[in-house]
């Protein structure tokens, strides 16, 4: 068995980390150690035609992705991040679901800059948090292309301002056709699947 399917086996039925024991993160951050070892795309930055596209999220140690599903009622539903690499943008969407009607997607869209082959300076843009319905969200492509073409959501649009120890970045430490994982400023991991 490749140490892909071995890592991809670890994660079932995890709901992204939520469910993980400690047990299981010391053994699922090991599995993803060996598979970052033999990692075959050395240059993931350059390699646009696999790092461009959507993502979905399948595992994280980012307590800000997992605290979404700590509202009562709610719930996460899938949570993507969309790479656009001509544009140097990311798109983070979190679809949060619970009482019909009022679903919930809140998105962040953020400028990347390269400063070496496998990371990149993050640079946060814009906020926009409103009911799915009343966005109109249909799916991340949709959303995406909404946004692209200078569409604005009220209330809850709106520009995240800068500051200056704001020093966000994000390293690819493992790329192949479907499978991406990162390392995050904050020490974060992330696994994500392309769509």
């Amino acid at each position: 068995m490749s140490k892909k399917t071995q890592l991809l086996n670890q994660l079932a039925g995890k709901n992204r980390g939520l469910l993980a024991s400690e047990g299981d993160k010391v053994n699922i951050l090991s599995a993803i150690a060996e598979l970052e070892a033999e990692n075959r795309t050395p240059n993931p930055i350059e390699r646009t035609e696999l790092l461009g596209g959507n993502w979905r999220l399948l595992y994280t140690t980012s307590k800000d992705l997992l605290s979404f599903d700590r509202f009562p009622i709610l719930q996460t539903g899938q949570i993507y991040q969309c790479i656009i690499p001509e544009k140097s943008k990311v798109y983070n969407l979190a679809e949060v679901v619970g009482i019909p009607f009022l679903e919930v997607i809140v998105s962040v869209v953020a400028e990347f800059t390269p400063v070496s082959e496998k990371r990149v300076n993050v640079n946060f843009k814009r906020s926009i948090v409103g009911l799915q319905k009343l966005l109109g969200y249909k799916s991340p492509d949709a959303y995406i292309e909404e946004v692209e073409k200078g569409k604005k959501f009220p209330p809850l649009d709106f520009p995240i301002e800068r500051n200056s120890d704001q020093k966000a970045w994000l390293e690819i430490t493992y790329l192949d056709e479907d499978l991406r994982i990162s390392r995050g400023n904050r020490g974060s991991v992330f696994v994500l699947s392309k769509v």
